[in-house]
C-alpha cells in the first residue's frame, strides 16, 4: 500500500452561533491536515483545541504537528495505526497519560481517511462493521441564568431534540444548578438528560447533586470531579445514586483499564479528539464493553472532520444514549442533522468533502 508521503498543516475556523462558555472569540478554531501518498491519494484529519477546554492551543497544535509529529510519519503506512502511533509517541513522549492527544488526533484521522480512500471503504468499514447507521443527538444547555435556560431548551424543541445535556458546575452555583436541573426535567419530563460538571465540583457538592440529579430523573454524572481525585471518584460511586460517567480523565485505554479496575466510573463520555483519535478511542471502547460498563457519546463541539470521526466510531459501537454532539448546534458547518438524527457518513473515508478554504490555507 501506498506510504505517506507530504503533510501539509493549516488553520481553518468555525464561526460560532450562539454563546458557549468555552469559547471566548466568537469562533472555534481549528488545525486541518492534508496527508498524501506517494501514488496522489490524500486523507483529511482535524484538530480542535480549546485553551479554556483542553490545555492545548492551537498555536501547540499547529508547532508540534509540523516541528514534531508530521516528520516522524513520513514513510509510515497510512494503515498501520499502531505503528503511526508508536511513531508519535517517540516524537512526543507520554507522560501520565498520552502527550500532545489533539494534535494526535489529527495525524490519526488523517490516516483513516487516506487509508479509506486508498482502499474504497469508509472509516466505520475499517473499524469493523458498523451496527447502527445514525446517531441520534442531544442538545446541550449551557445557560447562567433560567430564562437563558428556557430559550435554550425552546430552541432545541423547536429543532426536533427531546434529549438534553447539561452544563453545570461554576461559575454557576450550586443551587443554580440545582434549579436549572428541575427546569430541565419539567421541560422535557420523557428526554433522557445528563449532566455535565466538566471536573468544576468538590466531593462534597458531588455528593449533594448526585442524589438530586436521580431524583429529576437524569440518567448520569460527567466529570463531576477533576480525573486526579482517585479516591473521591470511587466515593462518589460507591454512593450508587446514578452512573458516575469520567471524561477528561480517559485519554488513552490504560487510563480505561486502571479506572475501571479502581471501581472510579461507570462509563465514559467518549470523545475521539481527545484522546489521540480512531485508533485509541476504539480500543477504550472495547475496554469499557469487556467491563460492562457505558459507552456515552460527547466530543469537543467538533467541527465537520474530526465529527464525522465521532459518527463512525458511535456507529461501529451500537451507541444506545443520544449523542452529545453539539457541533451543529453551535458551528456554521457541513455536517447538518435532520431534527436531532445524524446519518453516519458512508463514502470512502471519513466519506465528507473539506471545505475548500482549507487548502489556500495548508503549508
Amino acid at each position: 500500500m501506498a506510504r505517506i508521503h507530504r503533510i501539509e498543516i493549516g488553520r481553518l475556523d468555525y464561526p460560532l452561533v450562539g454563546e458557549f462558555k468555552f469559547f471566548k472569540t466568537g469562533k472555534r478554531p481549528s488545525v486541518v491536515v492534508r496527508m498524501t501518498d506517494d501514488a496522489g491519494n490524500c486523507g483529511w484529519g482535524q484538530a480542535v483545541p480549546v485553551e479554556t477546554w483542553t490545555y492545548e492551543t492551537v498555536e501547540t497544535v499547529e508547532s508540534t504537528l509540523a516541528r514534531y509529529l508530521a516528520p516522524a510519519l513520513l514513510g509510515a503506512e497510512p494503515s498501520d495505526l499502531a505503528e503511526v502511533h508508536a511513531r508519535m509517541e517517540r516524537a512526543i513522549r507520554p507522560s501520565f497519560s498520552v502527550g500532545q492527544p489533539l494534535a494526535k488526533a489529527a495525524l490519526d484521522l488523517a490516516c483513516y481517511d487516506l487509508w479509506g480512500k486508498q482502499s474504497g471503504l469508509s472509516v466505520s468499514a475499517l473499524l469493523g462493521k458498523p451496527s447502527i447507521a445514525e446517531i441520534k443527538l442531544s442538545w446541550t444547555v449551557n445557560a447562567g441564568s433560567l430564562e437563558k435556560a428556557h430559550e435554550q431548551l425552546e430552541q432545541g424543541s423547536a429543532a426536533g431534540y427531546s434529549s438534553f445535556n447539561v452544563k453545570i458546575g461554576p461559575p454557576q452555583t450550586p443551587a443554580y444548578d440545582r434549579d436549572l436541573i428541575r427546569a430541565v426535567r419539567d421541560f422535557a419530563p420523557g428526554g433522557f438528560h445528563w449532566a455535565d460538571a466538566n471536573t468544576s465540583y468538590d466531593l462534597p457538592t458531588a455528593l449533594d447533586m448526585a442524589p438530586r440529579l436521580a431524583h429529576a430523573g437524569f440518567r448520569a454524572f460527567e466529570s463531576p470531579l477533576p480525573p486526579n481525585r482517585l479516591r473521591d471518584y470511587q466515593a462518589l460511586k460507591r454512593l450508587g445514586a446514578l452512573p458516575i460517567l469520567m471524561d477528561e480523565g480517559i485519554v488513552s485505554p490504560v487510563e480505561a483499564e486502571e479506572f475501571a479496575a479502581l471501581g472510579m466510573l461507570d462509563g465514559v463520555a467518549m470523545k475521539v479528539a481527545r484522546c489521540g483519535g480512531l485508533w485509541p478511542a476504539a480500543r477504550i471502547v472495547a475496554v469499557l464493553k469487556s467491563h460492562g460498563l457505558y459507552v456515552f457519546a460527547s466530543g469537543l463541539t467538533d467541527p465537520d472532520l474530526s465529527l464525522a470521526a465521532s459518527l463512525h466510531l458511535f456507529a461501529c459501537a451500537g451507541l444506545e444514549f443520544p449523542a452529545a454532539l453539539n457541533g451543529p448546534q453551535y458551528l456554521d458547518m457541513q455536517l447538518r442533522p435532520r431534527k436531532d438524527v445524524m446519518q453516519v457518513p458512508t463514502g470512502p473515508g471519513l466519506g465528507i468533502d473539506i471545505d475548500e478554504k482549507a487548502v489556500r490555507w495548508l503549508s
